[in-house]
Parts: C-alpha cells; structure tokens; sequence
C-alpha cells in the first residue's frame, strides 16, 4: 500500500510541473527508501519490486519486438552509429574517470562501459508515448539500443565469467518455430487467452527460457516479439499487454531508488556523469550525420538516447556492486533532463533547427523526403488501415491519390503493392517549407497522434492550402484541435461507426420489408 501510494502521490505531482509521471516514480523509489524505518516496510519490499521491475523491463521490450524488423538493425546508422558511439564514449571517459574518480583502470574503464549505454526503458516509452516507435527516427534510436544491449551481454559475459550453456546453440532453430507461434497466436482468440499468451511468450519462453540456457532474459523477451512481429495479429496482442505492462514497470522505477541512498560522493559522481549527458548527445549527433540522415532524423534518434541506461545498473550489480547508487543517482538524473527535453523535442528542432541542418551532408539521405507532390489530386498522411482505406476509396472514385506514412517499412509494403506512397513526417517543419503541393485539391489525414494532425493541418494552411481538409478523432476535445488548427472536418471514429452500423441495419430492414 506504502509503494502504490508513494507511486501515485508522486506520479501525480510530477505531472502537474510538466514532467512525465516516471520521474516521480523515481522521486518515489528513493522517498521510500528514507522513509522505510518510518513505515517498517517488509525487508523483502526491495526484493519484489525488482521482480516486479523485472517483469515490466522483458515485457516492454516483447511489445517493442513485436513492432521491430530484422533488417532494421542491418541498417549502417544502427549498427554503425551504436559501435562507433560505445568506442568513443569509452575512449573518452574511461581516463577521466581514471584520473578523478576510481581508484584503478579496471574500475574506470567498467564505469566508462556503463555510461556507454542509453536507457531503453525511458527511449521506447517516450517513443511509444508519442507514437514514434515506428517512424524512422524512432526505429534508428531502437535499432541503436539493441546492439547496445547486446553490447552489454557480452561485458557481463567478458567480466562475470558468465558463459552460454551449450543447449544456448538451439536458439539459432528458433526461426523454424515461427509458425508455430504465429497458429498458437491465431488460436488464442482476442480475450484473457490473448493476454496469457503475450506473458507466456515474453516471460516464460523468452525471459526464463533464454536465462536457463545461460543468456539474458532481455533479449529474450525481444527477441520472441519479433519472431511475432510479422503476425497480422501483432499490434493487436501489443495492445492487450499495455495496461499490465504499465503497472510493471512503475516497479521498475519505484526499484531504482529503492537501491540505496547517496552519499556526497554518490552526487559528486552522477552531477558530473549528468554534466557529460550533453557529449553523450552531441558524440551520436555527429555519428548519425556522419551516416547521412539528415539533421532533424539524427536530431530526434540522439535525444532519444540521451540517458543513462538500466543495463549499467545490471552490469555494476554483477561486477561493480560498491558503484550501484552512484550509477543509480546518475541515471535519475539523467532521467529528469532527458525526459522533458524528449517532450519538447519537436519545437526543440524548430528552434534550432535552421543551426543544426548546416550540419547536413549534401548527398541523398535514407530519409529524404518528397519535395512535390507530382499529379496527386489528393494527399493522404498516414498509411495505416484508415489511410490505406481511404487511398482505395480515392482510387476508386477515379482521383489521383498520394499517400505519406513516417513509417519506412509501411511506405515499402504500399509501394510494393503498386501505390503511390513516401516516406515523409508531419511533424517536419522543414518539410511543409519545402514541399511543392502542385495540383492537391483535397487532404486527409489519417494519423493517430493528434499533435501530428494539428501540425499538418496548421502547416498545409500556412502554405494556403484552401482545400478540404479531413480527419477523424478519437475524443471531442482533440476533434475541437483538428478544427482550431484548419481542419474542415472531423470525424469522432466511434460516431461514426455508431452511425454507419444504423444505416445499414436500416437498409437492411429496407430490403427485408420489400421483400416481404
């Protein structure tokens, strides 16, 4: 009761000053902490939050599996940029540490290690909150914390003595047993059932599973997600674990402060590996550029990583236990930077982003963008099921349709089936600058995330742009944004699918009548 309710009182209070409710999950953890004498919590309290924690951490990372490609992590920028960063960071911390704060070069060059590493919990629920996952700065910075992790595994493996099991060799048949995941998946029907499943997957075979055989439970649990990821079903079944997901990882959290208290040396330690957060930045900045994404992509992927990870408390805890809390503090720390410059991340970039696109590499970019929009009559924003509906409905009617998802894989699925289709991101100010909006006469935009809609449509009216726009809404209050921002209509999807349903149950009545 103490820990739901620290969590709540201190979620709440984080959100009323702007911040996300995480950071006063941590507040929390650490408030316990001091106060557990007070409370006399069980001494087992630290011990079941970290299972808890545990859970949490391997069911975030099946869902973000479950949205993941293979060859996303093939790309140069992911595995460059994630090898070349964790080099460099460890090159240049690793003699400061050295001179100033270990007391010898092994210690030094493990802390270096741990401050390589980006949160993966904090980047994919940022990410997941604003519906970039699947964009391509998204998918870069997710792609990057994966060779990270892997990074991590093999540290742990190098330091601990920890080695695979043999049977640790089988995992490389487990493509052979997709589908037989993808049949029990499409058996477990769209209840509870659907919800065991995703648990059983994610922490029996992938967590427990992977750890018996010696390896981490982390990958694991990612690594079963993306066996799925290819499943018609996957979205759905990301879904119905959210909520439970959710509630795990305030253990996870509320564990971290749990940890320990800090002493003045614990703070001296995490202000200045807080301080280095801006190098962390800037070093994967430059590698992203170097990779030829342009500025905003490299812009958006590095503040994604711009935080300490939970894996450097995994590896302190196996091999650096005496520097658990300063690791401890420093990655709350950089949690409360991070945080809320991820939150302002858009208008960050339209800040500086006229400064930082001088960084730019005049070359074609994997992410460049359309820069008219050809003979298109009509230009649909978001390819999802909603979009790709309403590209054939346009079709259909005998009007020339252009389609734009964030998504890079989406965009190559519709183009391989024929459609007209790009990448491009409505949030890209720099975009609507530059684009030619050449004969449109009519937009749709078919993108969840309410900001993105309210950016397009401001943008397309600012460009004057004086045809129809359309959209749909979930809530009254966002169909109230669409329209203040330039929106012609708006639709609330559950009305009018409420609507439709009457009109053809009315027809259908109609016909039974006339045939009667």
């Amino acid at each position: 009761m103490v820990t739901i309710s620290f969590a709540l009182v201190f979620g709440l209070a984080a959100r009323q000053v702007g911040l996300p409710p995480l950071v006063g999950f941590l507040a929390a953890g650490f408030g316990i902490n001091l106060l557990t004498p007070t409370f006399g919590l069980p001494h087992y309290t630290g011990e079941a939050l970290q299972h808890v924690a545990h859970l949490g951490v391997l069911m975030l990372l099946f869902t973000v599996g479950l949205k993941l490609r293979l060859e996303q992590i093939a790309q140069p920028q992911v595995l460059g940029g994630a090898l070349l960063h964790f080099l460099l960071s460890v090159a240049l911390l690793a003699p400061v540490i050295g001179l100033f704060m270990a007391d010898d070069w092994n210690t030094a060059l493990l802390l270096a290690i741990a401050l390589s590493f980006s949160s993966t919990v904090l980047a994919a629920k940022l990410l997941e909150s604003k519906r970039e996952l699947g964009v391509f700065h998204g998918r870069t910075a997710i792609g990057i914390l994966i060779v990270q992790d892997i990074i991590a595994l093999v540290v742990l493996a190098a330091w601990s003595g920890q080695t695979p099991t043999i049977w640790a060799l089988s995992i490389v048949a487990l493509p052979l047993l997709r589908p037989v995941l993808h049949w029990l998946l499409s058996l477990a029907g769209n209840d509870e059932l659907l919800v065991l499943m995703g648990m059983m997957l994610s922490l029996v075979i992938g967590g427990a599973g992977f750890g018996a055989l010696g390896l981490s439970p982390e990958i694991g649990a990612l690594v079963m997600g993306v066996l799925l990821s290819t499943h018609k079903r996957a979205k759905e079944l990301g879904r119905s674990l959210w909520a439970l997901k959710e509630i795990f990882l305030v253990g996870f959290f509320l564990q971290v402060g749990l940890t320990g208290l800090p002493d003045g040396a614990a703070m001296v330690f995490a202000l200045a590996a807080a301080a280095a957060l801006a190098l962390k930045g800037a070093l994967f900045f430059a590698l992203l550029i170097m990779f030829r994404l342009r500025a905003r992509s490299a812009f958006l992927s590095a503040l994604s990583l711009t935080a300490y990870s939970e894996f450097g408390l995994i590896v302190a805890a196996r091999v650096l236990p005496e520097y658990l809390v300063p690791l401890a503090v420093a990655m709350a720390l950089s949690f409360v930077i991070s945080a809320p410059l991820n939150r302002l991340a858009h208008p960050l970039f339209a800040r500086f982003g006229t400064q930082l696109q001088r960084f730019e590499r005049d070359i074609v970019h994997p992410d460049e963008q359309p820069k008219n929009m050809g003979d298109a009559e009509v230009l649909i924003f978001g390819m999802g099921r909603t979009g790709g509906a309403a590209y054939r409905s346009i079709e259909q009617q005998g009007l020339r349709p252009l389609g734009l998802d964030a998504d890079v894989y989406k965009v190559q699925s519709h183009q391989e089936a024929g459609r007209n289709v790009s990448f491009a991101d409505a949030e890209d100010a720099n975009f609507w600058r530059n684009c030619d909006l050449g004969r449109l006469r009519a937009v749709i935009l078919a993108i969840d995330d309410i900001e993105a809609k309210v950016t397009a449509a401001r943008a397309l009216r600012s460009r004057g742009f004086k045809g129809p726009i359309v959209t749909h809404a979930l809530y009254e209050a966002q169909q109230a944004q669409a329209r203040d921002a330039g929106a012609d209509y708006t639709y609330l999807t559950m009305n009018q699918a409420g609507i439709r349903l009457a009109e053809q149950t009315a027809d259908a009545l109609g016909a039974a009548e006339g045939r009667s």
